[in-house]
């Protein structure tokens, strides 16, 4: 199942199915789905998403790897991370291995424990990741290591994953919920902003715009006068 907590303005997601190391079928990635989706309708300023036990996630369960199904729901599931409008960010106590690294790269910042790893084997078993893996992999990893990762089917721990940009820091999930309670008392529409530009998505200008002529700019302004923290209320 996928279990939802709510704290404050940060929302956890968690998969916990400990038995198949939180491995991947439909049912799964379309509750990730939509948990990530409901969780930016309720108002959700940052997301954290985790895996129960000693695994992050261990891929796509080999059993539903092959339904007809299986890659449209995983895609839609890491593009609702990939493209929601508020900070997500990935708790990796343990593997992440295959669909559980693309999990995590979905995500825009990644903590990691000391157990944690990263790996793409899919030349072991003659599959394939989508171009937007590949990419996104490239992009946060450096194009050496995205080399070593999918052609050679490297796995990376978590210092030399956080060594190689991958990583942004290392701890656990209460570091990463801290780091996300901080992200949630920023601007909300410079963090939109921010994300998309980041990403290459059209309609930035106007995002940009929309920042300069928010109320929120104007409280920032206000806080920083005051001297007392800004309360943002993206808009």
């Amino acid at each position: 199942m996928i279990a939802v907590e709510q704290l404050d303005a940060v929302t956890l997601v968690r998969i916990e199915r400990e038995e198949r190391r939180n491995a991947l079928d439909v049912e799964h990635c379309q509750a990730l789905r939509a948990a990530v989706e409901e969780a930016v309708a309720s108002g959700a300023r940052a997301l954290v998403v985790t895996g129960s036990g000693t695994s992050f996630c261990a891929g796509a369960d080999l059993d539903a790897v092959f339904a007809a199904d299986f890659r449209s729901a995983l895609y839609a599931a890491l593009g609702a991370l990939a493209h929601a409008p508020v900070p997500s960010l990935a708790a990796v106590g343990g593997a992440a291995i295959g669909a559980g690294t693309q999990l995590a790269i979905a995500c825009d910042l990644r903590v990691a424990g000391p157990a944690a790893t990263f790996s793409v084997p899919t030349a072991r078993y003659g599959i394939a990741v989508g171009p937007w893996t590949v990419g996104r992999l490239a992009e946060l990893a450096g194009g050496g290591t995205a080399r070593a990762m999918l052609l050679g089917c490297e796995q990376l721990d978590a210092a030399a994953a956080q060594a190689c940009g991958l990583v942004n820091r290392l701890g656990g999930l209460d570091d990463a919920l801290a780091w996300a309670a901080s992200i949630a008392e920023l601007a909300p529409l410079t963090l939109r902003y921010s994300k998309r530009a980041l990403d290459g998505a059209e309609g930035v200008v106007e995002l940009y715009e929309a920042c300069w002529a928010s109320e929120d700019a104007a409280e920032g302004r206000r806080a920083r006068a005051e001297r007392r923290p800004p309360a943002f209320r993206g808009a």
